[in-house]
């Protein structure tokens, strides 16, 4: 009797927290109909909003899976004086709340800040533009693609990239016949990890873009500036686009884990 009470309080807990809330935005979005979602979803500030977001996603994705990448090899491969301080900095984003990572940001790169201020002085916006909300995404999903790829380096060995190295491959070649192949599945997982936090991000890009309609408005404030403005069709339409690629997302996470 214990494990039927612990699953029915489970299926209830995910029903109330998670299904009835999302269904009720699907059932909100399209209880009028399939024309007023496109006609939300059509409209400049809509269109421009999934523009940035997807930019915004692909920088952050591009630059954390170079970044990520990199930082496996490093941890896992070399010894250095800051090993251990350096991987517990790889875990600082998850415990920072977004909106401190903002302002830190913020207090950096803003046009009165050392560093912002020079940057502006040769043509270079920082905060309130697309350079910091990537800025503050990358942080935000800094640790996914590393905590990806570590455990899968840790597990092939360097056995294989010593005799390639043996045999005078280079250290591209070694990383791209030998490294990259074994690490591929969990790097895939990594990224399509990196994209869904891209994509959803709120509390850190809310504070750097500004919140400027048609240009730094990502999806997700598209949404509460749509809904605060009592636009429902539109905040609605948007939320269920968000939710539809958060479960294209999780399809591909459980396609592209590890079965390990």
């Amino acid at each position: 009797m214990a494990k039927y009470g612990l699953r029915a309080l489970a299926l209830a807990y995910l029903t109330f927290l998670l299904v009835v809330p999302v269904m009720l935005i699907g059932w909100r979005t399209f209880q009028n109909g399939l024309g007023p979602v496109l006609d939300s979803l059509t409209t400049p500030q809509a269109q421009s909003a999934f523009a940035v977001t997807l930019t915004v996603a692909f920088w952050t994705v591009l630059a954390n899976t170079i970044f990520g990448v990199g930082t496996a090899i490093l941890l896992v491969r070399r010894d250095f004086p800051g090993k251990r301080l350096l991987n517990a900095f790889i875990d600082l984003p998850m415990a920072v709340s977004p909106v401190v990572v903002g302002l830190a940001l913020i207090l950096v790169y803003g046009r009165f800040a050392p560093a912002g201020g020079w940057l502006e002085s040769i043509g270079i916006q920082v905060i309130f533009s697309t350079p910091g909300m990537v800025m503050a995404a990358v942080f935000i999903s800094l640790p996914l693609v590393v905590r990806a790829v570590i455990p899968v380096l840790e597990e092939l060995g360097d056995d294989q990239e010593q005799a390639a190295r043996t045999l005078g491959a280079g250290a591209w070649q070694t990383f791209r016949r030998i490294t990259l192949p074994g690490i591929r599945w969990a790097l895939a997982y990594g990224v399509v990890l990196c994209l869904a936090r891209a994509l959803g991000e709120y509390g850190a890009v809310a504070v750097v873009s500004g919140r400027l309609v048609e240009q730094t408005q990502t999806l997700t404030l598209f949404v509460e500036e749509r809904f605060q403005n009592f636009d429902e069709p539109a905040a609605f339409a948007a939320a269920t686009a968000l939710a539809l690629l958060a479960v294209v997302t999780l399809l591909l996470t459980k396609i592209l884990r590890p079965k390990d």
